[in-house]
């Protein structure tokens, strides 16, 4: 449950960057490996742990990404997939948190068993549907369209998405950055607007600044994952804080796949400091080892992060939640009702 002392009471407890192929227990691994007799590196949790999470930076993104492998080994199935989503339910409300956006690329996890994406989707679709009746955790879904994998692969995630267009509130762009610019996607994205979906974008982590102009300018992005190097671009900094684009940061993640060096030197006190609308998040939190709290406590003050600019971060995690205005108010309406 929730145990951070930096945060505000009385505003939600909000993760907005959480991928929930990259929050697997490493029970759940133990367990799937065991039902269906696949040879893991270790029985046990410590012994899986090294396998798994990240425990000193890696030397970029992919490297990171790599530590995925037995994620995607175990998902031999849809009822795997379904487990890993409702578990995802769970985990958010065993943290404590009012409300979390949940991201997953279909192909990525299809990929490896051979699975079929949309199959996958339903599979989401239906454990996260029944985490939330279970838990009472709000939630919402954003479908990822895995660069790594080529424009034409991209189609086919996307329809694969668009076959629960109701069921999620978003598009994400995520994987390789470095290889496969935004530029290829442009009509994916532009075919996921004309569905109603809102947009967010992985930009500015493994490339620099032109990847963050093009999220905003060919993609239209509303939001944007990272955008660690829009530092570097003194007119993108300003363009995002008068657009009021948020920022979806993730500390420790960037910590680990080595886009800042560490906590002191990563510019989240700058972004704030210009203006930016920056939020705090966990993006991979099984990868990583770490819960929202650990963000919050740890991370952010290590950061230079006053209680104050802690505070703003929870603040713009409500103003840049994919909720309706009403889904807000109700939402902060329901954090001081829980306080009386």
């Amino acid at each position: 449950m929730q145990h951070t002392t930096m945060i505000d009471p009385h505003l939600p407890w909000i993760d907005l960057h959480r991928h929930l192929d990259g929050n697997v227990r490493l029970e759940t691994i133990l367990d799937l490996g065991r039902r269906h007799g696949l040879a893991l590196p270790a029985d046990d949790v410590a012994g899986l742990r090294p396998h798994v999470q990240v425990t000193v930076p890696q030397p970029g993104l992919i490297a990171f990404i790599g530590k995925f492998h037995w994620i995607t080994e175990v998902l031999v199935d849809y009822d795997a997939c379904r487990r890993i989503a409702y578990e995802n339910v769970e985990d958010a409300f065993r943290e404590g948190l009012d409300y979390v956006e949940l991201r997953f690329s279909p192909w990525f996890m299809a990929e490896r068993r051979r699975l079929d994406p949309e199959g996958v989707v339903e599979a989401v679709v239906d454990g996260v549907r029944a985490g939330r009746e279970t838990f009472g955790v709000p939630t919402k879904l954003i479908g990822i369209l895995s660069r790594t994998y080529g424009a034409d692969v991209a189609w086919q995630e996307l329809a694969a998405l668009l076959a629960y267009r109701d069921d999620i509130v978003a598009l994400d762009l995520a994987g390789d950055e470095a290889n496969f610019p935004g530029d290829l996607f442009v009509a994916h994205f532009h075919k996921a607007r004309d569905a109603g979906w809102r947009i967010t974008i992985h930009a500015g982590e493994a490339a620099g600044p032109q990847s963050v102009w093009q999220a905003i300018d060919g993609l239209h992005a509303e939001r944007l994952g990272h955008a660690v190097h829009a530092i570097e671009d003194p007119a993108l900094m300003a363009v995002l804080a008068e657009r009021g684009i948020c920022i979806e940061q993730n500390l420790t993640s960037n910590i680990q796949t080595s886009t800042a060096a560490s906590y002191a030197e990563h510019p989240i006190g700058e972004f704030l400091a210009q203006g930016l609308r920056v939020t705090l998040n966990t993006d991979d939190p099984g990868i990583s080892g770490i819960d929202l709290a650990h963000e919050y406590e740890i991370a952010a003050p290590a950061a230079g992060l006053s209680r104050e600019q802690i505070h703003r971060l929870q603040r713009n995690a409500l103003d840049g939640a994919f909720l309706s205005p009403e889904e807000k108010q109700a939402l902060r309406a329901s954090k001081i009702a829980s306080l009386a």
